[in-house]
């Protein structure tokens, strides 16, 4: 053991001005990784979109760099040779790459969603048929809230590798619902006027974009509607409800026969002989 010590170290060049020089290397090294630090963290904080912990993770790495750095010049005056610890340090990081690899590519996925911006917190998102609330953007995953309560973590890689939909970029989000009715054709002015007045009166159904009646069928007496209409990104699902209500006691008021669904189904082989 003393051998290997001795091919690694030359003790022939250490004395007391080479320890001292040592000491005083990683002392210096030691306060200047606290500046680096501190010098760091400023500057990261200037860059637009970086949260707290990726700032934090990136001080603390320069620290360390600066340290190691310290570190292995310090030893430089204690006689070792750095190739083995240039070596050595390589071997070290490629193993640590490998080992951490899907932390990495979170964490840098993680950075290109900070800095690039596609979604935020608050955002309705869907991404490999999930969808939900952002709640919580960090290194690892994006955190979101599904409509029926359920927390999921989306990691940071997924999201750049399959299609983000962003669903409140916008500020709106168009809905729709069909109308199936038994409504004479003389009389189909009249029923459209009478769904576009209601649904003026409906709540969250945003008044910038009117909303449009689409003829999807129409027979001797049976007329098939599709009504769509704007709403905020992530009240779709009231809207919708308070639309097939608002039409369908309009229906009921006028006596008329048929059904108002939200979900569009898929049209039939051969039409149906009644609504």
């Amino acid at each position: 053991m003393a051998d290997v010590g001795a091919g690694f170290f030359s003790f022939t060049n250490v004395n007391g001005w080479s320890v001292t020089l040592a000491i005083v290397t990683v002392i210096v090294a030691w306060v200047a990784s606290i500046y680096a630090k501190k010098g760091a963290t400023a500057l990261v904080a200037r860059a637009r979109g970086i949260t707290p912990e990726f700032a934090a993770l990136a001080a603390r790495l320069v620290k360390y760099f600066v340290v190691l750095l310290g570190v292995g010049v310090a030893l430089s005056f204690l006689g070792a040779p750095l190739q083995p610890l240039l070596a050595g340090a390589i071997i070290v990081g490629v193993v640590v790459v490998i080992a951490l690899r899907g932390i990495s590519d979170n964490f840098a996925a993680g950075i290109v969603l900070q800095t690039r911006r596609p979604l935020k917190v608050g955002d309705e998102i869907e991404t490999d048929g999930i969808a939900g609330t952002v709640k919580e953007l960090n290194g690892r995953s994006v955190v979101i809230r599904t409509r029926d309560g359920r927390t999921i973590h989306i990691p940071n890689s997924m999201l750049l590798q399959q299609p983000l939909i962003n669903h409140s970029e916008a500020g709106a989000r168009r809905s729709e619902v069909e109308v199936r009715a038994v409504v004479a054709p003389d009389a189909l002015d009249d029923f459209t006027d009478a769904v576009s007045a209601a649904l003026e009166a409906v709540d969250g159904i945003h008044t910038r974009e009117r909303a449009r009646i689409l003829f999807s069928r129409i027979s001797d007496e049976h007329v098939a509607l599709t009504v769509q209409f704007w709403h905020h990104p992530t009240a779709g699902p009231i809207v919708l409800s308070r639309v097939v209500r608002t039409i369908g006691d309009l229906m009921r008021d006028r006596s008329i026969t048929g059904t108002v669904q939200s979900g569009i189904p898929p049209a039939p082989l051969t039409p149906p002989p009644a609504v």
